[in-house]
Order: C-alpha cells, then sequence, then structure tokens
C-alpha cells in the first residue's frame, strides 16, 4: 500500500467542519505532520449555507409572528497552508495555518422578522508549531504551540439598537498528543488535545462605550484514525469533542441590558466522520464519508440558530510525481433550531436548512 494512499483522511480539510457546533470552522487539524519527507500544502475552500427561519406565535404583537427571516447566513471563503520537515529520522516540525473559528450572520432587510438588521461577524486566525518525536516504528509522541487571533463586531438592533466592535486580539495555547502507526497496513490512529485561549478583546459598545471584553476559545480533543481493509482501500474517520459550554461572550453593556451574554451554548459538542477512500491507479484516488453531529435540543441563539448537522462528502485526488491535488464536495443537512427573546418562549423556528462546500487542496513533496 503506497505511501500517498495515507492522505486519503485529510480531504476536504478546508470545508470539513461547516457548520460544526459553535463557530467550529477548520477542525484544527494537524494531519500535514504526518506527512512523508518535506511537505507543503495550500488548501482554499468556498462555503455556501442557507439558513432561514419564520417568526413564531409566541413574538409580540402578532403582526410579527409567521414572517420569515430571508436566508440570515452568508458565504464565506476557508483558507490554510501547512508546512512540513523532518530534522532527522525521529524528529518532525510542522507550521500549519487555520482559521479555527468563525461566524458570517446578516440578517436581510425589510422583511419584518423581529431580527431583521442583525448581524454579527467573527474572524480568527492561528499559526500553530508543531514538533513530532518517533520513539520507534509504531509509536510517536507530537505537541507544540498555537499563536491565535480573534476580532468581532456584532449589531443587535432588537436589543436597543446594540453595536458592538471588539477589536483584534492575540492569544496563546498549546497542543499535545500521541500517535500510533502501522505502515505495512497504512494504519494510523492519532490523539490531539488543544488548549483553550483566553483573550482580552478592547470593545467598544453602542458605538461609544468602551471596555474589556474576556473570551475564551474552547479546549477541543481529535482522535483521528485509518486503516488498511483491503487493497487499496482505506477505511478511515475520527471523533471531534470541543468544550463549547464553556465558550462565552458577555460585553458589559449588553449584559446589562439583557441580563444575559451575546453568544453562549449549553452543551459540548461531539463531531462524528466516517468514510472509505479507494486509490483507483496509480494517478487517482476517491473517496465517501459522512459525517453526524447530535441534535442538543433547547434554544439556540439568534446569532447561530442551528442544532446539529448530517453530511455527506465526495473527494478526489489526483496524484502526479511530488504533487497531490485533492478536490471534492460536501453537502451538509443543518439541523432544525428554535431562537427565543425571553429564554421561555420560542420566537423562531428554523427548519430544512442546508450547506454547500466545495474544496481543493494542493500539495507538494520535495
Amino acid at each position: 500500500m503506497k505511501t500517498y494512499f495515507l492522505a486519503i483522511p485529510a480531504l476536504l480539510a478546508s470545508t470539513a467542519i461547516v457548520h460544526a457546533g459553535g463557530i467550529d470552522r477548520s477542525g484544527q487539524s494537524i494531519n500535514a505532520l504526518f506527512e512523508s519527507g518535506r511537505y507543503a500544502e495550500f488548501s482554499f475552500g468556498h462555503i455556501d449555507p442557507s439558513t432561514s427561519g419564520t417568526s413564531t406565535m409566541a413574538v409580540p404583537p402578532p403582526s410579527l409572528s409567521n414572517v420569515s427571516s430571508g436566508d440570515m447566513t452568508s458565504s464565506y471563503l476557508q483558507f490554510g497552508a501547512a508546512y512540513k520537515a523532518d530534522i532527522n529520522d525521529k524528529l518532525s516540525y510542522a507550521i500549519i495555518y487555520d482559521q479555527p473559528f468563525g461566524a458570517d450572520v446578516d440578517y436581510p432587510t425589510p422583511t419584518g422578522y423581529y431580527a431583521q438588521g442583525a448581524q454579527a461577524d467573527l474572524e480568527s486566525h492561528a499559526i500553530t508549531g508543531l514538533l513530532r518525536y518517533r520513539m520507534n516504528e509504531n509509536f510517536s509522541v507530537h505537541g507544540g504551540l498555537r499563536v491565535q487571533t480573534i476580532e468581532a463586531v456584532a449589531a443587535v438592533p432588537f436589543v436597543a439598537g446594540y453595536t458592538v466592535n471588539g477589536e483584534r486580539d492575540t492569544g496563546v495555547g498549546y497542543v499535545a498528543g500521541v500517535a500510533y502507526e502501522r505502515p505495512d497496513i497504512a494504519m494510523r490512529v492519532a490523539l490531539t488535545y488543544s488548549s483553550s485561549i483566553d483573550h482580552d478583546v478592547d470593545t467598544t459598545e453602542f458605538g461609544a462605550i468602551m471596555s474589556t471584553t474576556e473570551i475564551e476559545t474552547p479546549q477541543s480533543v481529535n482522535l483521528d484514525f485509518q486503516t488498511g481493509i483491503a487493497a487499496d482501500t482505506l477505511l478511515f474517520g475520527g471523533i471531534r469533542w470541543v468544550d463549547w459550554s464553556s465558550f462565552d461572550i458577555t460585553p458589559a453593556q449588553y449584559q446589562g441590558a439583557t441580563g444575559g451574554s451575546l453568544v453562549s451554548y449549553d452543551d459540548d459538542v461531539f463531531t462524528y466522520s466516517l468514510g472509505v477512500g479507494r486509490r483507483l491507479n496509480d494517478n487517482w484516488s476517491v473517496s465517501a464519508s459522512v459525517g453526524y453531529e447530535k441534535s442538543n435540543g433547547g434554544f439556540a441563539s439568534n446569532l447561530g440558530p442551528t442544532d446539529g448537522n448530517k453530511s455527506l462528502a465526495l473527494a478526489a485526488v489526483y496524484t502526479r510525481d511530488n504533487m497531490k491535488i485533492t478536490t471534492g464536495v460536501r453537502y451538509v443537512n443543518i439541523g432544525d433550531a428554535e431562537t427565543t427573546l425571553n429564554g421561555v418562549n420560542a420566537s423562531g423556528e428554523f427548519e430544512d436548512n442546508d450547506a454547500l462546500a466545495f474544496g481543493v487542496k494542493v500539495g507538494f513533496t520535495f
């Protein structure tokens, strides 16, 4: 089983976590660290979600009931890059760039929906430096530091015309993990922990009131596996846990006006994936995979009205000489959700929503 076939589980890294729990975007993959020799990759994804809902009879006055929100999620681009090299036969390193968290919310106007005009945009960038030490042919350990920036803006006109602008802030976290490999059957099991990262964001609310908002992006654990199950056939998958129940964005004036958080989540999120890859010949490999994230129930935020998802992805890899080109598409069925204004009654129902993602990744071994 040729070593380049090990790339199959990394297909569509730029679109794999589209619409996952919370504001998860990249899944914080470290797959590049396990590539052979000196390696570089660049990835690009285009994600087009379609998310709309209808106000319910619980919203006063009655004239606001049964009004469509319109599509309140914008399409967005996702970029990634990585470089990996060996220091000696036991020690290697990788530098990985990703956009781990994000949000693009824009309720259209004029619709008559109670949240019309509400907007939110969160942007993050991270650079992770990793070292990997191979203890023997089967076992290795890896770890390093992650430097991350975040910035965010939001407008919530149905809360006294509220606006907030959070300046860019930089925080540092760490990554640690272990891996077991059987190269003869293309087996690898890798467990990776990513720490939470603290940010103290300079915040301006209502256009003039300044404060500092503490934001802690959540800790997470990735369990990734792959193994050959027949000649030129690979089974792969993963489980990702994210500590979203500890995530909270509560600017001071927003808390004073509402008594609650601008963004928070009640439950942690587990995201599962399972797929099969097949090498057709020396140049072409293909794969199909499914993803699942449980619906947790309860009310969702008006700035993120989704709850769980199911997905299907198809991809192909073209390999020639030292180059690999991965292309693919992922369809996501977004879980239904209810929103609220008072924490007691439903104010909106979001049903039958979905997203479509396209991804391209180019890798070079040299």
